[in-house]
């Protein structure tokens, strides 16, 4: 028989790393060290994105500049405050009548309901008249791909923070400082990409080349210090590892780890759950806050993530993100719905959430303007210019369609989500 002690690290080894990590001759550890003293240091970054994120804040910025995301604002938070949502008891006797009152719901198994991508903040407006008038739910998790120059412009990056603020649900940006796009300087990321159109061509060399690690925590510290951002999406293992060094640091910051990074089975999260434990703070917490797998994952790889998740004590810490529904173009085989997969986990495996990035299949694929990733990558003047975006706030509604029927068939089992907190009253 093998012997698996063998596999034991010799405490050796670890003091090796960690005389690398402080030997104050490091360029590595150095150089990440002058980004953050660029911001003041780990004291005055998280003193100054504490004071950026607050509604009063952000606010007064929007009324600064004139916005008239002011008012859609002011309206949300007035909704809110009148109960306009519907709150869980009654959306559950909405899905399952009479038999509320025999069931009852564990919500330490909650599912959080996610979804991808909430581009403009006009559509989350949108979606919440809807919500109220329907008796829908809001997500309890936001995601968003849109370009951080071009919604800086335009208000958009302030007034969506201001509404997390408002409604109680997380979300996440995308830095400029990634694979598809040129740097937040406007360099190109990698000499070999021509943007979406060739990205398949590099999947697992595309990311973030030789010193765009750097750059990615310099953009970081820049919109969390200004605007109060706090979770951003995290593609390659080099930023990821930054972001774990950021946080034992001091910095109050997190992370996502995004699908495209491509953890696609057990031994792919055992390395990255691993890196986070190595580097997590003295109470156990780390920056990874959000880890979605691949596509292509199964339950069992998903059931042996949770494991390893737990055996390392974060299982209330890494939230489990996963696909239910895809954009119908440009990034999986279709129909893909993996709804009926969730539903198997959903009693079993904690601090999942179930992420909605396109329709359900069947719908998406009968629209004139199906959802398409690649749209994600398109300027918002393009956009209109084209005459698309009516088109694709259809798609954003029919990922929320599907949102709400993961919610229902989860209700119908006597299963819990996680919705808007501050809109949907428990």
């Amino acid at each position: 028989m093998t012997d698996r002690k063998k596999l034991r690290i010799d405490e050796e080894r670890l003091t090796e790393i960690n005389d690398f990590l402080l030997n104050p001759d490091n360029p590595l550890v150095n150089n990440l060290l002058e980004v953050l003293d660029k911001y003041g240091g780990v004291e005055e970054i998280n003193r100054k994105a504490k004071e950026a994120r607050k509604l009063d804040h952000l606010m007064a910025m929007l009324e600064e500049k004139k916005s008239p995301y002011v008012d859609d604002l002011l309206w949300l938070q007035e909704q809110r405050d009148n109960n306009a949502f519907i709150s869980i008891p009654d959306y559950r006797r909405k899905i399952l009548g009479d038999k509320t009152e025999s069931m009852s719901f564990d919500d330490s198994f909650a599912i959080t309901l996610e979804i991808s991508a909430c581009q403009y903040f006009p559509w989350l407006i949108e979606e919440a008249k809807q919500a109220v008038k329907n008796d829908e739910l809001m997500p309890g998790r936001f995601i968003r791909v849109r370009n951080m120059v071009e919604q800086t412009a335009d208000n958009d990056v302030i007034a969506f923070a201001a509404a997390m603020q408002i409604v109680g649900s997380s979300y996440v940006e995308t830095l400029d400082t990634k694979g598809t796009l040129p740097g937040s300087d406007g360099a190109p990321t990698n000499v070999h990409l021509g943007g979406p159109a060739t990205i398949t061509g590099y999947f697992g060399g595309v990311g973030m080349p030789n010193h765009f690690p750097l750059k990615w925590a310099n953009e970081y510290l820049h919109y969390h210090t200004k605007y109060g951002i706090t979770q951003v999406l995290n593609i390659n293992p080099g930023s990821v590892l930054v972001g774990y060094m950021m946080h034992k640091l001091g910095i109050d910051m997190e992370f996502k780890i995004s699908v495209y990074m491509g953890n696609d089975n057990p031994y792919a999260c055992l390395w990255t759950l691993m890196t986070a434990k190595l580097f997590s703070r003295d109470d156990g917490t780390s920056p990874l806050i959000g880890f979605n797998l691949s596509n292509s994952v199964n339950n069992e790889t998903i059931e042996l993530s949770a494991y390893i998740r737990k055996e390392f004590g974060f299982e209330d810490v890494v939230r489990i993100e996963h696909h239910i529904t895809e954009t119908y173009k440009s990034i999986v085989r279709q129909p893909y719905d993996r709804l009926p997969e969730l539903l198997d986990l959903a009693d079993h495996v904690k601090n999942i959430s179930a992420k909605h990035e396109g329709g359900v299949p069947e719908i998406d694929a009968a629209r004139d303007y199906p959802s398409d990733i690649l749209d994600y990558f398109r300027k918002k003047e393009d956009i209109i210019e084209a005459g698309h975006m009516p088109l694709n706030l259809r798609n954003y509604f029919d990922k929320h369609h599907s949102l709400n029927r993961t919610a229902e068939e989860l209700t119908k089992r006597g299963l819990t989500f996680l919705a808007a907190p501050k809109l949907h009253r428990r």
